[in-house]
């Protein structure tokens, strides 16, 4: 059986409404910002807080509606401050706002201050018209606390469920973002990834997931892992609304360094770049290593029916496009090393300019979950905290790691493989379908298109390519730097000619799930 009803959801009608769809009813003075606001406001209450309970949204805006009649009111007068005006849009909870929100990154430590200046990003949102609804859960520290976590999990917000099952996990770190933009709690969401973050859970729920090229957004602002590899990505539920929202989060910012190579794309309409023929005559490369196949029977069979659709859409696909440096790559010291030093640093002045009280340095967070483990350290420890911590400094030494794994993932990794073979983009399966959620043995890492793209800094888009009972698995489609517009065109004709997205039926256990007879389903042409 399914616990969702017309009963327990409202404004079902909400579910097939896009960005542009949203902007011209609203422009027509069919719907207004306050009214849209309100419906998703409803859907929070009924199924995020209650009903399947999915624990996606750990605070709404209290200002929310009173900014959504402001967004109206300059409308009646005739002023549209973006692609976004009376949009509302869910942001992780490791992005600063300086209004009544918290921003606490999931933890416990950060709920008595509060950001004195919004993050770029988040002001970006405002400029361009967006009306914040509010934080989502994540896994907190974005999942660089503890080895073994179950992702989806924060001492504040408890646990994120998977729609599709609630059983199954939403991956993370950006957890609660993909998960309420599946149940349609809003249109857009805005995570952070540094190695899978925005696009895994992204694939695990079903929905369409972009992590640019690190640049290409602003950092400043953001709770940090890696100044290398961090960056802010989009989910959405389809391509163009993750496109619209995109293309009001570039530009040059002071606050982060990043984003001066960027100047290149800065102003891209990336919605007016999206082409629905741009596959026919593409080149397609499948890697077989590094963790792109072979590890999941389901997912392999799901991209193989991909290859075949891709195939008849007029794409070349090209086998033979292994990643020649991937062993090289997994050499200690590695990337989890360079994230493990840069973490510490990044936190520490991130934690100073943010002036708590109490939390200055990573050391202060590693004592407070010492001393609140019964909330914080409940399900796993803190043993990546006290790695980074431990790490001595050596910026000589941590160069030449960070040279040698950009050289073995750019030049000697994707741009070489993209080059000898003159591929448009790298296509993978994003992950194996949704695993249990399992608080004791911790999360089940398999393999997927994540971690090359991670450590170099490249994009990589995500959209459901197929489901297995029930759960859904993603595609991916991985450039080279910059190639963001390339890499979501692809992603829209794929999306345009498969239609392949499915609203979750927030089915209780995987034996109610779904029929045996519905085991893989794979894409058939429209």
């Amino acid at each position: 059986m399914t616990t969702n009803s017309p009963d327990l959801e409202p404004h079902p009608q909400i579910r097939s409404l896009t960005v542009e769809d949203a902007m011209a009813e609203m422009d027509a003075g069919r719907l207004t910002a306050v009214q849209l606001t309100q419906m998703y406001l409803d859907r929070v209450a009924a199924l995020d807080h209650a009903g399947p309970n999915l624990r996606s949204v750990l605070e709404v805006n209290p200002d929310a509606l009173a900014i959504a009649a402001e967004r109206d009111i300059e409308r009646a007068n005739g002023i549209i401050r973006g692609s976004l005006h009376g949009i509302p849009v869910l942001i992780k909870d490791n992005i600063d706002t300086a209004d009544g929100m918290h921003t606490t990154a999931g933890s416990l430590a950060l709920m008595n201050s509060r950001p004195a200046q919004d993050a770029t990003v988040a002001t970006q949102l405002r400029a361009s018209g967006a009306v914040i609804l509010g934080k989502t859960n994540l896994s907190e520290w974005a999942n660089m606390r503890g080895r073994n976590s179950c992702s989806g999990w924060s001492g504040r917000g408890g646990f994120t469920k998977n729609p599709h099952c609630l059983v199954r996990n939403p991956s993370g770190s950006s957890s609660g973002s993909a998960v309420a933009v599946a149940a349609d709690l809003a249109m857009v969401a805005l995570g952070t990834e540094t190695s899978g973050s925005v696009v895994a859970p992204s694939s695990f729920c079903g929905v369409v997931g972009h992590k640019p090229t690190v640049g290409l957004t602003s950092r400043a602002g953001v709770i940090p892992i890696s100044y290398t590899q961090d960056t802010v990505g989009v989910h959405g539920r389809c391509v163009t609304d993750v496109a619209t929202t995109l293309s009001a989060l570039t530009g040059k910012d002071p606050r982060d360094t990043a984003t001066q190579a960027s100047e290149g794309v800065v102003g891209t309409d990336f919605l007016a770049a999206l082409d629905a023929n741009v596959l026919r005559g593409a080149r397609l490369g499948v890697p077989t290593n590094f963790g792109f196949m072979g590890y999941s029977a389901k997912a392999d069979e799901v991209f193989q029916g991909a290859l075949v659709a891709l195939a008849e859409l007029g794409a070349e696909i090209v086998y033979g496009t292994d990643i020649p440096s991937a062993d090289a790559l997994n050499v200690s010291p590695n990337a989890v090393d360079r994230m493990v030093y840069e973490f510490k640093r990044a936190l520490n002045g991130y934690l100073a300019g943010r002036n708590d009280p109490e939390f200055c340095t990573l050391a202060d967070l590693i004592a407070f979950n010492e001393t609140h483990a019964d909330e914080e350290l409940t399900y796993f420890g803190q043993e990546l905290f006290l790695a980074s911590q431990a790490t001595e400094d050596d910026e000589v030494g941590m160069a030449a790691l960070s040279e040698r794994l950009n050289r073995l993932s750019r030049e000697e990794g994707i741009d070489a493989v993209l080059r000898e073979h003159e591929l448009d983009a790298l296509i993978a399966v994003t992950k194996s379908p949704a695993p249990m959620s399992d608080v004791i043995n911790g999360e089940k890492y398999l393999g997927g298109a994540c971690n090359l793209p991670a450590i170099a800094g490249y994009p990589i888009v995500t959209v459901p390519a197929g489901y297995v009972q029930g759960m859904p698995v993603g595609l991916s489609f991985i450039g080279t730097a910059w190639s963001d517009a390339k890499l979501l065109s692809l992603a829209y004709a794929w999306e345009h000619a498969t239609r392949m997205y499915r609203s979750p039926r927030f089915v209780a256990d995987d034996i109610a799930a779904h029929p045996k007879t519905l085991r893989i389903e794979l894409p058939v042409l429209r």
